[in-house]
């Protein structure tokens, strides 16, 4: 198993931000980006994510694994579920909602990496099969536009079996649904036949 540690920062190795969804994602892709020569710090901004406990859950996770990989982390401080609700409503069928989801989180994390004086950013949504990377790619690629920060973009899904290993490894949480109130009723829901099974 390759080493999760991180090298030494290095002024001339590029600085990349990634959004972070959860530890289990990060897994495998932190480790991918660090081999092609990043240097990464993770964001944690992820106001879809309900309930409350569970948004918590995954940030103390996150939190205990970026510590065993010397991951620096931005956190955000805000939970702004009420504002992701606003934005979904009228939008809750599966993909539609997604898209005002994944826009919300890429905007945030070019934003902040702009701010930031980072060369790049990207997401951890990326890994996941259960994602639409096509809709991640063009909405990564506009609020690169809109802030003048480079969108990342790799299709990490090569190392989906990777994390898995990687997150027994470490021990960490694995959550049952993609993180919204609707996602977790369609993946608990047997009769639901809008949302994958993922786990």
């Amino acid at each position: 198993m390759a080493d999760d540690t991180q090298e030494a920062p290095s002024p001339t190795r590029p600085k990349l931000l990634l959004h972070v969804c959860c530890a289990p994602c990060a897994t495998y892709s932190v480790r991918r980006l660090r081999d092609l020569g990043f240097q990464v710090a993770g964001l944690w901004y992820n106001p879809n994510v309900h309930p409350y406990s569970e948004h918590e859950r995954r940030r103390e996770t996150l939190a205990q694994y970026a510590g065993e990989i010397d991951l620096p982390v931005i956190w955000a401080p805000e939970y702004e579920v009420v504002g992701f609700m606003r934005a979904i409503s009228g939008h809750e069928r599966y993909r539609e909602r997604c898209r005002i989801c994944y826009q919300m989180r890429l905007e945030r994390t070019a934003m902040t990496a702009a701010e930031g004086g980072f060369d790049s950013f990207t997401t951890t949504l990326l890994i996941s099969p259960y994602q639409d990377q096509e809709a991640i790619k063009e909405l990564g690629e506009a609020a690169s536009a809109r802030h003048g920060i480079s969108f990342f973009f790799e299709n990490l899904r090569r190392g989906w079996a990777d994390h898995y290993d990687l997150v027994r490894e470490h021990d960490l949480y694995s959550q049952r649904y993609c993180g919204c109130l609707y996602s977790e009723w369609e993946a608990l829901d047997l009769s639901a036949d809008t949302y994958p099974r993922e786990s």
